[in-house]
């Protein structure tokens, strides 16, 4: 099968070997390749298969993380970070870190409209290589592969565990990101008092709609304050 780099690069970068590279493959074969041959008569499955089972897989290993090592959180936070590990962009941020674009086999209709890199095709091959490696791992119980997911994964839940000691601003802003399309900004309202003890008004807007203000003795506080008020906003309970 043309792979477009040594997989053994990428079992370097994942942290993790495949026992069988076939799954390892599957994954990497967008539907488009396997059309191709297909007509050929050649038959190479796609990923698709590998892809509903990574993203079912994806959803229990995050969760059961976040219910372990989260503890204090309610199930509307628990909820909301794991939507924003899960989500389509933070999927393809990652597969974009470890450069998976550059292993997929893709048709040639794809290849000139360079959608290689495109988020979808990212995610969507991301959850496939998951899926391969639970399957290549039985069900996870080989040592270090569910761990090898969760490494990839470790700048987003360190900024979701920020976000857990009290960085409202890191959570609002994760809320907002995952709608794609929004506009998160914060301005001043007010500066009152005296120099050495200046009270800062903020206001936290989407879209230009106010959604949370808050007053502090620094403008960093009160974004803070102004995020918190926002979250609350949208029925999170911070």
């Amino acid at each position: 099968m043309a792979i477009g780099k040594d997989l053994f690069l990428l079992y370097d970068v994942i942290g993790y070997t495949f026992r069988d590279v076939s799954y390892l493959e599957n994954a990497l074969t967008h539907a488009s390749f396997a059309n191709e041959r297909k007509v050929k008569g050649i038959v190479y499955p796609s990923n698709e298969r590998l892809e509903f089972l990574g993203d079912a897989v994806l959803e229990i290993t995050v969760s059961e993380y976040l219910y372990k090592h989260f503890k204090k959180s309610s199930e509307g936070i628990l909820t909301k970070i794991r939507q924003h590990l899960v989500c389509e962009k933070t999927l393809a941020s990652i597969a974009a870190g470890i450069s998976l674009g550059d292993y997929i086999n893709l048709g040639r209709g794809e290849e000139v409209t360079d959608c290689r890199n495109s988020p979808k095709l990212l995610a969507d091959t991301f959850e496939a290589l998951i899926g391969a490696i639970y399957l290549d791992s039985e069900s996870f119980t080989l040592p270090g592969a569910k761990e090898a997911v969760l490494q990839l994964f470790k700048p987003e839940i360190e900024k979701s565990e920020r976000m857990q000691d009290g960085d409202y601003k890191t959570m609002l802003q994760q809320l907002v990101d995952k709608d794609g399309a929004s506009l998160l900004e914060y301005n001043v309202l007010a500066e009152e008092g005296p120099e050495h003890k200046k009270i800062f008004t903020v206001e936290a807007k989407i879209n230009n709609n106010t959604v949370g203000q808050g007053s502090a003795r620094t403008k960093k506080d009160a974004e803070m304050l102004a995020a918190k008020a926002a979250l609350r906003l949208f029925g999170i309970n911070v």
